[in-house]
């Protein structure tokens, strides 16, 4: 049932997303945005993380991620829904037990290296969500997700060409 109820979610389009070509090969990439510290090391909100369960990257692993934006931080928990090397990172985050968002993080062959979208999904109920923009400073969450791909994108693209 779970599954059934959050299909529509990760179909419909999402809230945020933004792509990039990076001159690195797929698996490269793919260890960056699947390692909690190589995530937390170019993604803007995202400051680290800590596996719950058993260490290892797999499907229904989950982790508590801490966020920071300013002076404001807060932290969430979860849980892996896609590692596929070299092609798909993703994760479902919840926070106080509700839904509160899907991030998705596709990697592309290309003939230079890859391409690499990272895309995010609103999941929070919409009485949650003045409870959250207290939380995060953030009212159009869209709009700042949409900031944030961009840096992170071009982070990730910078860290993973240079090595």
């Amino acid at each position: 049932m779970d599954e059934i109820a959050r299909e529509p979610e990760v179909r419909r389009a999402p809230d945020a997303t933004g792509a990039i070509d990076v001159a690195a090969p797929p698996g490269r990439v793919y260890e960056l945005i699947s390692d909690l510290a190589g995530l937390a090391d170019v993604a803007e909100e995202f400051s680290g993380g800590q596996w719950l369960d058993a260490p290892g990257l797999r499907v229904g692993a989950r982790f508590r991620g801490a966020n920071r934006r300013g002076g404001r931080s807060w932290s969430t928990v979860a849980t892996v829904t896609d590692a596929e090397p070299g092609r798909r990172f993703a994760f479902e985050v919840h926070s106080m037990g509700l839904p509160v968002s899907r991030w998705q993080y596709d990697v592309e062959p290309s003939g230079t290296g890859c391409r690499v979208t990272e895309s995010t999904w609103d999941r929070r109920p919409a009485w949650f969500r003045p409870l959250s923009a207290l939380a995060t400073g953030v009212r159009d969450r869209a709009t700042q997700n949409r900031h944030n791909i961009e840096a992170t994108l071009a982070k990730l693209k910078q860290v993973a060409e240079r090595d």
